[in-house]
């Protein structure tokens, strides 16, 4: 059974730092590009940043780049995504997304 879970998330304060991690399985994880999306309270889910499979190429939407580091471990089926410099626009469900099946979302709160 194809399963991805996310971990991490949680209430920040702007300017803090948080790290999502997904772990997968069910499914050969290095064969395949892991993917971080969001949904903003009462907004359509947004892509964030993906990660190739063997080279680890990354790609990042504009309004994260520079202050969002996605990675992943092939060893420990396992992808993260580390946040910077929050702010309260980057409030919303994170999901995570690979072989083609969804995680179950994590949320994140960014407010004093």
């Amino acid at each position: 059974q194809v399963q991805l879970v996310e971990s991490g998330g949680g209430l920040v304060q702007p300017g803090g730092s948080l790290r999502l991690s997904c772990a997968a399985s069910g499914f050969t994880f290095s064969s395949y590009a892991m993917n971080w999306y969001r949904q903003p309270p009462g907004k359509e889910r947004e892509f964030v940043a993906s990660i190739s499979s063997v080279r680890g190429i990354t790609t990042y939407a504009d309004a994260v780049k520079g202050r969002f580091t996605v990675s992943r471990d092939n060893a420990k089926n396992s992808v993260y995504l580390e946040m910077n410099s929050l702010k309260p626009e980057d409030t919303a469900v994170y999901y995570c997304l690979g072989a083609g099946v969804w995680g179950q979302g994590t949320q994140v709160t960014v407010s004093r």
